[in-house]
């Protein structure tokens, strides 16, 4: 099975077909840092971070870019606020994206350009466009001219005429056409500014995103992520800009990915309407975090909830302990015929079988539009199996040989997710005994039983732990 990817302004699956055979270039959307990042930002990390861990595992070379926004009209209002330079606003909050993606085991992009960094590219794509008669200078500023692109609406599905009903010039704009869109945005007295052939300005928000992903990855590439949210206006306008001054197609795949919602809304920080991930990586275990964030397909949108937070907690004990569970069974030492892919099984290696079931479940889900939902489904099955094995009182010498092969087979899955890592670095490791407990008592609490919860409390307590239950399950931990 060849992958199939959702391409947003095709709006159908289309069979992978990289620009490269060995490399994949990838650009996704990053944060504008006027504010610390909250968790839909990290859902775009986390989805970003599915595929290019799913392609490396297929051999790829995957060119990984994402951007930080790091001066705009809210990032200059904040430092104005605080009374501090406005790349002061931007670092702090860039090194705390970066903190909790190393939380969250999001493995660190290829590069990460910013807008400033980047001004030479930026003007020479905008003169670009001005010698293609594409955008023009009015006063000040530079524009986009947007009738000037036939295909523009192509991705969200809008037509032009349609879009120019309600949309008004704001005071101070000096456009031919209200759907025309800032390229370099003159400097108003006290703003940050870098000089231009247009006079000092800073660049606008599409064009930065053009320029950098162009100049890592060439004028034609493979895949561009970022939130739904962004498809209108500014991917829209990202392929306008884009294709106008080249003539190329720009990104052959659109993978926007679906929003993190509260109480049925979107995350915003502009409506006060979210979770900080500092906030909530202090009650919940980061791994729980990123399991549950992918235990939704990419594109579809994913409810902040605590119960749900809750079950996905408990839920990936589950594998956690199969895993730990499969290690410490058996010798270690597989029959070399099992390793090897054997196709006559001996009757009995059932677990070896749903490894390699598992694995071809796992691989078609992946395949079908990096469906890490399906892919995570299907690695509880390889788990059960795990249990029987390593907990049954007599384990056949076949079986103590496949067990670690299947065990091995689990956690390479996970790992290709991203899951299976070291969160909490050395602590102390908590007994199997008390684990066990831990976990009952985490499934009672879900069945709403409560005085067997007390009563598997107050076992744990007298081996000598104390618990800390959080949104993604409890901690268990020696008393001081």
């Amino acid at each position: 099975m060849s992958i199939r990817v959702y391409d947003t302004r095709k709006r159908k699956k289309l069979p992978f077909e990289p620009v490269d055979p060995k490399r994949t270039g990838m650009y996704v959307c990053g944060m504008t840092v006027q504010d610390k990042p909250h968790v839909g930002h990290k859902r775009y990390a986390v989805a970003g971070d599915v595929i290019r861990r799913y392609l490396e595992s297929k051999g790829f070379e995957v060119v990984y870019v994402t951007n930080f926004t790091d001066i705009d009209d809210r990032i200059i209002e904040r430092a104005n606020k605080e009374g501090i330079p406005f790349d002061k606003v931007s670092e702090r909050n860039m090194k705390a994206f970066l903190t909790y993606s190393d939380l969250l085991n999001i493995k660190r992009a290829t590069h990460y350009p910013r807008a400033t960094e980047h001004l030479p590219e930026i003007i020479a794509l905008i003169q670009r466009l001005i010698e293609k008669k594409h955008a023009y200078v009015s006063g000040i500023d530079v524009y986009f001219d947007v009738r000037s692109y036939p295909k523009y609406g192509q991705l969200s599905g809008r037509k032009v005429d349609d879009l120019r009903q309600g949309v008004r010039i704001e005071v101070g704009e000096m456009k031919r056409d209200p759907l025309d869109f800032t390229l370099w945005k003159g400097a108003k007295p006290g703003e940050p500014s870098w000089p231009s052939p247009w006079g000092p300005g800073r660049p606008g928000w599409h064009i930065e995103c053009s320029a950098m992903a162009m100049k890592y990855l060439g004028e034609t590439f493979d895949f561009h992520g970022g939130g739904q949210d962004l498809v209108f206006p500014h991917h829209e306008n990202e392929i306008a800009q884009s294709e106008a001054a080249t003539g190329k197609t720009f990104a052959r795949y659109w993978i926007e990915n679906g929003l993190v919602l509260l109480r049925g809304a979107k995350m915003s920080k502009s409506e006060q309407h979210f979770f900080l991930i500092e906030d909530v990586a202090k009650k919940v275990e980061p791994e729980v975090i990123r399991f549950y964030l992918q235990s939704t397909q990419y594109r579809s949108p994913i409810e902040w909830n605590e119960d749900r937070l809750r079950e996905a907690g408990i839920a990936y004990a589950r594998l956690k302990s199969a895993l730990e569970t499969g290690e410490k069974s058996g010798d270690g030492t597989p029959d070399p015929a099992l390793a090897g892919g054997a196709t006559e099984l001996p009757a009995n290696a059932k677990v070896l079988a749903e490894a390699r079931k598992t694995e071809k479940l796992f691989q078609e889900s992946m395949e079908d539009d990096f469906n890490s939902a399906k892919a995570q489904g299907h690695l509880f099955d390889l788990a059960k199996a795990i249990n029987r094995v390593s907990e049954s009182g007599r384990m056949s010498e076949v079986e103590r040989a496949a067990l670690p092969e299947a065990t091995r087979t689990l956690r390479r899955l996970g790992e290709t997710l991203g899951l299976f890592w070291d969160a909490n670095g050395a602590e102390e490791a908590i007994p199997d005994e008390v684990q066990a407990l831990v976990t009952q008592r985490d499934e009672a609490r879900l069945q709403k039983q409560w005085q067997r919860a007390d009563e598997l409390r107050a076992e744990i307590q007298a081996l000598g732990f104390v618990l800390e239950d959080q949104k993604g399950g409890t901690r268990a931990r020696r008393k001081l």
